[in-house]
């Protein structure tokens, strides 16, 4: 019954491409039908159910098992899953002014329903049972491990605390979202800012024609036809890079680039976001019984800590560096059989 509430969009419009799975192979998202307006809507249909499914789980008074529990809390959530999915999914890929808009309110929103989840004490209640006396259930392997990844996410999100620090866990939580959700706001209009306008065709020689038609098409889309724009679309590693064969304009990618994240050269600024980020995060990890937030996010992951993370990429250190300063030496090789002299650096 859980399952089936999960999969109907109840209290979507019916024309709502999100209130069933989708028809499509392998429940592909249906993008001709799939408009801005969708969105909203279907996350909070899709919360309310998903609440609704687990309020049911916890407030069972047989004594709880594997099929009555985990089952039906890993079918909970379809509705909010697949329209989520999606909106990621555009967000990282294809976003818009609507799309962010909707973004910066849905964030603390969904922050909260996870913790409506995960801080339900009586649902959280069931779950600890189970994982208690797991070694007498006869689960299989794959069931052990989905037992211990809910018991997991229950304590990591702090169902263990007392009454006042899961609220304040809860508003760092809501702070985190809003303003993570702002610093990738930030991220995208950065890139566009340090967006390299260029006027001369001939600087962009080794480009091909077709990335150099796209540059005029951006400027144009800008407002600034006749030009050209390369747009940055990582922190240093710009794919243009390895195209262009003018020096100057490939220091200028580079820079724009390489500084785009924190403003160090001016515009937008994202410091102080980092910085207020930082903080809360760190406060949230003690809150949860960790050090730092390294701590907390690496104590469910391969590494396990942040000193065997660190040890990790410590000891790949002297053969980077060695294979970086015979592929150095092969550079300034070429540079001297072009005919040029200047120094190698990093654009």
């Amino acid at each position: 019954a859980v399952n089936n509430q999960s999969q109907a969009g109840a209290g979507l419009a019916p024309d709502n491409p999100f209130a069933t799975p989708s028809p499509l192979p392998l429940h592909a998202p249906a993008f001709d039908v799939i408009r801005t307006e969708h969105y909203q809507p279907a996350f909070m249909a899709g919360m309310q159910q998903q609440l609704a499914d687990m309020e049911a789980i916890a407030s069972r008074s047989d004594a709880p098992t594997f099929d009555n529990t985990i089952v039906p809390m890993e079918k909970s959530g379809a509705l909010l899953n697949r329209s989520r999915q999606v909106f990621s999914n555009m967000t990282s890929a294809h976003t818009n002014k609507d799309l962010q808009n909707i973004q910066t309110e849905m964030a603390p929103l969904l922050a909260a329903h996870s913790d409506n989840i995960l801080l339900n004490g009586r649902l959280f209640a069931r779950v600890e049972e189970l994982y208690n006396t797991r070694d007498s259930l006869e689960l299989t392997g794959e069931q052990q491990a989905v037992l211990r990844q809910h018991y997991e996410d229950f304590v990591r999100a702090g169902a263990r605390l007392s009454e006042a620090d899961q609220n304040r866990v809860r508003s760092l939580n809501e702070q985190l979202s809003t303003l993570q959700t702002k610093f990738e706001d930030n991220l995208l209009a950065v890139t566009k800012e340090r967006s390299v306008f260029v006027d001369d065709v001939a600087l962009l020689d080794g480009m091909s024609d077709a990335d150099i038609a796209a540059a005029a098409e951006t400027a144009k889309e800008r407002g600034h036809e006749g030009q050209y724009v390369l747009e940055i679309t990582n922190t240093t590693r710009v794919p243009i890079l390895s195209s262009l064969n003018n020096r100057k304009l490939r220091e200028r990618v580079w820079k724009a680039s390489a500084h785009r994240a924190v403003g160090l050269d001016g515009g937008i600024d994202n410091r102080p976001l980092i910085l207020e980020i930082a903080q809360l995060r760190a406060e949230r990890a003690r809150l949860l019984g960790f050090a730092n937030h390294s701590a907390y996010k690496l104590q469910n992951q391969m590494a396990k800590t942040p000193e065997a993370a660190r040890k990790m990429l410590t000891d790949l250190v002297p053969g980077v560096v060695a294979r970086v300063q015979e592929e150095a030496a092969d550079l300034r090789d070429m540079i001297k059989e072009l005919g040029h002299d200047h120094d190698l650096a990093p654009w």
